[in-house]
């Protein structure tokens, strides 16, 4: 018998490799085929327990399955919200390192890139958060979005991370935001009542003495969790610039000023620019922040991405979640 011999068996033991693009032979096999995929693939049935049940051997089963892939009986397709990017997270993930990434499509329009941001991060937190956690709330546009959006949260104490802009209005929006995480998840809240820049170290010393205050701030050392947003060193992306008269503005970029997070500023290469404003501030530090073993930063929109980058080349941030176009930016 000649190795060409149509007659030849196969050897014993050896599954037929031939004609792997097959499709099932007749409406029977067909049948079959179809019931083992909806089996399988609907019904969350084991290929042990469908061979069992149609006496088959599992390898049968397995190529039962084969041909209702390559048959297009079924076809399997991996389908993430509209606004959520998955490249583009995996990319921006890699690129620094990070823990995780979330890159959503954004809008020319910034109020609804802050809307999505927002949305987002608040099913991230109800996702990530765990029983316990002490969770750390900075002020932020598109964080106090976050808040308006949360839905649940699993029991945690609520830390906020830094006073209020008082010279603006509605800045109120970052105790509200820590009051209703806590409202949710039944947790503690630990508001500060008092701006996150005063006019001199003094009285930094003395509201930072207060009783209220002095409560929140001894939380930071137990923070496991912080979501903080990012400013730019400009006009448009840094509420703390504006808060700042113009020689500050312009001795702090002097000094290499690229990026803030809660007043805390950093250099293009995201290391700490100390100045006097650090004396100033009654919120949480960059070394207090670094202590934390999970930080979220959520920022976007037009004129963020080199501040963005700028945070993310410090170490500090584990979990970034921003828009298409700084995602692109960020990635080259």
């Amino acid at each position: 018998m000649s190795a060409t011999d149509p007659q030849r068996p196969e050897p014993p033991g050896e599954p037929v490799q031939k004609a792997e693009k097959a499709k099932a032979k007749g409406p029977a096999e067909i049948i079959q085929v179809s019931t083992i995929a909806r089996r399988f693939y609907l019904d969350g049935r084991s290929k042990v327990e469908i061979a069992d049940e149609f006496g088959l051997s599992r390898f049968k089963v397995a190529r039962a399955l084969d041909i209702a892939r390559e048959s297009g009986i079924v076809r399997i397709s991996i389908q993430l919200p509209a606004q959520i990017d998955a490249d583009l997270s995996d990319r921006v993930r890699a690129a620094y390192g990070l823990d995780r990434a979330i890159v959503v499509a954004g809008s020319d329009d910034p109020a609804q890139t802050h809307r999505q941001l927002g949305s987002v991060a608040a099913d991230l937190l109800g996702e990530i958060v765990e029983e316990g956690d002490v969770l750390g709330l900075a002020w932020g546009r598109t964080i106090n979005v976050m808040g308006a959006e949360l839905t649940r949260l699993a029991p945690c104490t609520t830390v906020q991370l830094g006073g209020v802009f008082s010279h603006r209005t509605g800045d109120e929006g970052s105790v509200e935001t820590v009051r209703r995480a806590a409202q949710l998840s039944g947790g503690t809240a630990y508001p500060i009542y008092a701006p996150l820049i005063v006019p001199d170290a003094t009285t930094a010393r003395a509201l930072r003495e207060d009783p209220g205050i002095a409560s929140a701030l001894s939380r930071f050392a137990l923070l496991t969790k912080a979501v903080v947003a990012i400013g730019g060193w400009d006009e448009q992306s840094s509420t703390v610039y504006q808060s700042l008269g113009p020689r500050l503005r312009e001795e702090y970029r002097a000094l290499g000023v690229r990026a803030e997070i809660s007043g805390r500023l950093f250099d293009a290469e995201g290391a700490s620019v100390r100045t006097d404003l650090e004396d100033r501030l009654i919120g949480v530090s960059a070394d207090q922040l670094r202590a934390v073993p999970e930080v979220i930063a959520v920022a976007g929109g037009p004129g963020k991405a080199e501040a963005v980058a700028v945070m993310l080349r410090s170490g500090l941030v584990s979990t970034m979640v921003t828009d298409a176009a700084t995602a692109r930016t960020l990635v080259g």
